[in-house]
């Protein structure tokens, strides 16, 4: 696939995901953000979360997801300002336009789909917002749409509280909605032609995960297999995290068949029942059984037991801290990576999946506006021009 040039209102992390992908293949990613009033920080409220990395506006929650794109500043709530867009869509003929913003402000910062299209027939357009469209005017941020599809209710201890995934599950899944999305309205307008508008609810997608439990509500299950379970699995028994004596370790086991090879290894063989012999019949002793294993788990270390699962090809890890995980062999060769500006190179996650022509070395995300001009230069604005643009509050001075 060719490389492309998409063009992002973007902030937070939903849609900044999305187009790091896209960053990610090698395409041209340039960043939208507001010109300030003269009230707070200009541009993502990201660029000022977490531990100061660079500069005064890119601290270090921004930069894993903003690396490999370019940064422009436009006053959209002006007429000039949403001119200059048009105009950098058409001269620097942009694929793709995106944006994560209520769509209740779409029309009148001028970046709808109808008003892009217009200028561009076969503009992709893509937006994440809380509730989609139909719900113009509802905020939303990872947490609380995690909160809003149940993501909490199933995640605790039994008898705990309601409790947040450990990562932003819900903005990640949007942002990956958005470049699956765009993948499939790139392959429809090689037959077609045409542009193609694409809009993700954050929590429509959140839902789509519960494919392990919301269906089960019409089948008149049992309230415990729709609320917390701690480590343990609803069904599958036995799987959960156990205490070993210097650690922790995670078994989980799909099958009968795993079961007599678990109960086959000798310093788990006591616990070879009838009562046993299968998931169903587990289950119902699930409580005793997972005592039962824990007692003995606890007696060994996390290392020797690993041995003995992988040995007998049960599925287990250790509790590995993040640390940890940036230093797994299997990460070898696998992570991105940047160069700051003192020229200490940062590790990042890896892709998802190698790509042959992927981009695993990324440039350090830009400041604030740091292209403005020289991208309305190259789209054909003069010197006098951009002056003239600062002069009336469209691009930062």
């Amino acid at each position: 696939m060719k490389p492309r040039t998409v063009l992002s209102m973007e902030q937070a992390l939903s849609m900044p995901s999305a187009t790091l992908r896209f960053a990610q293949l090698g395409w041209r990613v340039i960043r939208v953000e507001a010109v300030t009033s003269g009230r707070g920080n200009p541009g993502d409220p990201n660029r000022y979360i977490g531990s100061k990395v660079a500069d005064e506006d890119r601290y270090s929650y921004f930069i894993a997801p903003n690396v490999g794109k370019e940064a422009i500043a436009l006053n959209l709530k002006e007429q000039a300002g949403q001119d200059a867009l048009k105009r950098i869509i058409t001269e620097l003929d942009v694929d793709i336009f995106c944006c994560n913003t209520v769509p209740s402000r779409y029309e009148s910062l001028g970046i709808d789909y109808e008003t892009l299209s217009a200028v561009k027939p076969d503009l992709i357009w893509a937006g994440i917002s809380a509730l989609g469209p139909a719900f113009p005017d509802v905020p939303g941020y990872d947490p609380v749409i995690q909160a809003l599809a149940g993501y909490m209710e199933l995640t605790g201890d039994v008898d705990g509280d309601p409790t947040l995934s450990g990562i932003p599950l819900v903005d990640l899944k949007a942002g990956d909605e958005v470049y699956a999305g765009v993948c499939l309205a790139l392959a429809e307008q090689a037959e077609s032609g045409k542009g193609k508008r694409i809009d993700v609810s954050m929590f429509q997608a959140a839902a789509s995960w519960l494919i392990t439990t919301l269906p089960l509500v019409d089948f008149g299950c049992d309230y415990s297999e729709i609320t917390r379970s701690g480590n343990e699995h609803r069904k599958f028994i036995p799987t959960n995290a156990y205490k070993t004596k210097d650690g922790f370790i995670f078994m989980a086991q799909g099958s009968d068949v795993q079961w007599q090879r678990f109960i086959a290894i000798p310093k788990f063989a006591s616990l070879e029942s009838e009562q046993r012999l299968t998931n169903n019949s587990r289950l119902e002793g699930r409580e005793q059984l997972q005592r039962d294993i824990s007692d003995i788990m606890a007696d060994f270390e996390t290392s020797e037991l690993a041995a003995d699962l992988r040995g007998a090809t049960i599925p287990c890890a250790p509790i590995s801290t993040i640390p940890e995980v940036i230093e797994r062999k299997e990460l070898d060769g696998k992570l991105t990576t940047t160069t700051a500006l003192d020229g200490q190179t940062i590790r990042m996650q890896p892709m998802a999946v190698d790509l042959s022509n992927g981009h695993s070395n990324l440039n350090f995300p830009p400041k604030y506006g740091e292209q403005t001009e020289a991208i309305l230069s190259e789209a054909g604005f003069s010197a006098a021009d951009l002056e003239g643009l600062k002069g009336d509050n469209i691009i930062p001075a």
